[in-house]
């Protein structure tokens, strides 16, 4: 396993750490697995588990925690989000300094840790003064419950210039990273996020790196769809949105490549993105030992420079075809 920082801090972060959001534990069975993925990960290297109060109801950060105190904790880089509903009161959402302090004292206890690693704001809150929220991220910081904190989706390059000026203003702990989603698929990062992280330090944890399957190559042009992929699920439009006969073809040209390199287009989905500098890490959700297998080997793989080329052919340097209707 490779390590890398996270923007300009000190802190080393796994080339490929464990996201928790399709973690699944309704039943012993899942659990179990999920326990074994964990275990695996840890022994593998992994030292960056990335969790959100919101995913399961705060069932993923209990289990992570149960699983995680079997290790040193200064061995780990955990991380969890503030923002989603944590229940029915009107202050039980989005990032005011009371919503924001509540969380992560019920974080911590979830986790049943001291701190945590990094701390995320998950969405945007048009609703709430942005230098209310930084305050409290910056005062989580001075008192030691978080060592680092940062922002995920919705926290475009004005967003982020406009938090920049209100931290520089008065003084504040700095944005250390952002997470949104990057992949072949969604490049929009490329556009302005990636140059206001490299201009400020700030380090990117990305994450949906095989765009909700499409990249693992199992969808097939005039082929069946896989029973109990996502794209049978008929809650999910977004991998049935990707769906599309441009997207398929350009997979089926991805796959060519990746056979010439000898790895699956799993590994080269995840190796594309650790090609660039600025991305310290890619968080890669694991159902089944197998697939946390598969994704290891993305670490540390150097594509040669006449495949990435031929890859930004094949992508024609722009996101993939999205169907809407």
């Amino acid at each position: 396993m490779q390590y890398r920082n996270v923007g300009k801090s000190g802190l080393k972060v796994s080339e490929i750490a464990l996201g928790s959001w399709v973690t699944q534990l309704t039943d012993a069975e899942q659990v179990e697995r999920a326990t074994e993925v964990v275990r695996l990960a840890f022994d593998s290297g992994i030292n960056f588990f990335d969790c959100a109060d919101a995913y399961s109801g705060g069932d993923a950060e209990r289990f992570l925690g149960r699983v995680l105190k079997q290790y040193p904790r200064r061995e780990l880089v955990i991380s969890s989000k503030v923002y989603f509903p944590t229940g029915d009161g009107v202050n039980d959402r989005g990032l005011s300094r009371k919503h924001i302090f509540e969380s992560i004292d019920q974080t911590l206890k979830n986790l049943d840790t001291d701190y945590v690693d990094l701390y995320y704001c998950h969405r945007f809150d048009e609703s709430c003064d942005l230098t209310e929220t930084l305050r409290a991220m910056s005062d989580l910081v001075a008192q030691g419950k978080v060592l680092y904190y940062g922002v995920s989706e919705e926290w475009g390059g004005a967003r982020l210039e406009e938090a920049q000026r209100i931290i520089d203003r008065y003084n504040l702990y700095p944005i250390t990273v952002v997470q949104p989603q990057y992949n072949m698929v969604d490049r929009y990062i490329e556009h302005e996020i990636m140059g206001v992280c490299r201009r400020h330090g700030i380090g990117l944890t990305t994450f949906s790196p095989l765009a909700q399957g499409l990249l693992t190559g199992k969808y097939r042009k005039g082929q069946p769809l896989p029973a109990g992929s996502r794209a049978t699920w008929q809650s999910d439009h977004q991998i049935n949105d990707l769906l599309t006969d441009a997207n398929l073809d350009k997979v089926e040209r991805l796959r060519a490549v990746a056979d010439e390199l000898g790895v699956s287009l799993a590994v080269l989905s995840l190796a594309w993105i650790l090609q660039h500098p600025e991305i310290s890490c890619v968080i890669a959700g694991a159902s089944r030992p197998s697939q946390l297998e598969s994704n290891l080997k993305a670490s540390g793989l150097v594509i040669p420079a006449d495949a990435m080329a031929e890859i930004e052919s094949i992508l024609g340097f722009t996101r993939f075809e999205r169907h809407v209707g």
